[in-house]
């Protein structure tokens, strides 16, 4: 070590001890330098987080996901659905100013075409499969229908009259934000470098970025007056801003014991019912 520092040395032998053997002007440097290396060679580094506890079942909520989405593109397409369900589904923000609240998840299960409602499901059964594997199946997915609720709301209530949108994008970054949102607190209970801490934020933004901002996205979900089809950047931001945040509270050990008290099945039932609900009221009007 004192030769890696600059430091001649030697090591002799005085009777039944070994001594180190430094020039008499060294002597101070050379003990500070050795003084240093103990300290660093009794530290020992923070243990690795434990692995997250898995919930099983979660390949069920992503093939319910798929089944919804793609039951009801089926239905209309084959005339099962009424011939207006568009009208009556579509994320419409005056009608949703208006008091039209069904809207905000009927838009969720209505596509465009066959590429994006293929990218939505995929992308849609790859986050909300990691999530439930997180959260368990029915707590995530009914995170993800109630956030992309209130995200689609967020968009209508506050955005401007003409804006239109149909599509399950919103969902699939509210399940890319409660991901990244549950794992980077659970990761903030335990001692680690803050690289390793703040990586699930990292990478859920990078992939927010890459695929909800146009570009690489194969998600067009948006569509406005005069301008024709468009990616709903808004939409897929505040979907995965209301997932991150409800994925952190959902993290917190309180929220953690409440949910572990409620089936699975039933929180999976509760995820289905605003849906109902919502087309219900909205091929009724």
């Amino acid at each position: 070590m004192l030769y890696a520092v600059g430091i001649a040395s030697a090591i002799a032998r005085d009777g039944v001890d070994f001594v180190l053997l430094v020039d008499e002007n060294d002597a101070p440097s050379a003990a500070n330098h050795l003084q240093l290396y103990e300290r660093e060679s009794l530290y020992r580094p923070p243990p690795p987080p434990p692995p997250p506890k898995l919930h099983p079942h979660a390949v069920r909520g992503s093939v319910g996901y798929a089944l919804v989405v793609i039951g009801v593109a089926f239905a209309i397409s084959e005339g099962l659905w009424r011939l207006d369900a568009f009208d009556v589904g579509e994320l419409n923000a005056a009608l949703v100013q208006q008091g039209q609240w069904w809207r905000v998840w009927t838009a969720l299960t209505l596509h465009l075409d066959g590429l994006h409602l293929l990218a939505n499901t995929v992308f849609g059964v790859w986050f909300g499969y990691l999530a439930s594997r997180l959260m368990g199946v029915g707590n995530a997915w009914l995170f993800v229908v109630l956030g992309a609720g209130f995200a689609n709301w967020v968009e209508g209530y506050f955005g401007p009259p003409g804006h239109l949108s149909v599509g399950a994008s919103t969902a699939v970054f509210t399940a890319l934000g409660l991901l990244s949102g549950f794992s980077w607190r659970t990761r903030l209970a335990y001692p680690q470098r803050w690289a390793l801490r703040w990586a699930p934020l990292v990478a859920g933004i990078v992939l927010l970025s890459w695929t909800g901002t146009g570009g690489e996205s194969l998600d067009q979900t948006g569509t406005t007056v005069g301008s024709g089809q468009t990616v709903d950047v808004l939409a897929h931001a505040l979907g995965f801003a209301v997932g991150l945040g409800g994925g952190a509270i959902a993290a917190l050990k309180a929220a953690t014991r409440m949910l572990d008290r409620v089936p699975q099945w039933l929180a999976g039932l509760l995820a289905l019912l605003p849906l109902v609900l919502a087309w219900a009221r909205a091929l009724s009007s």
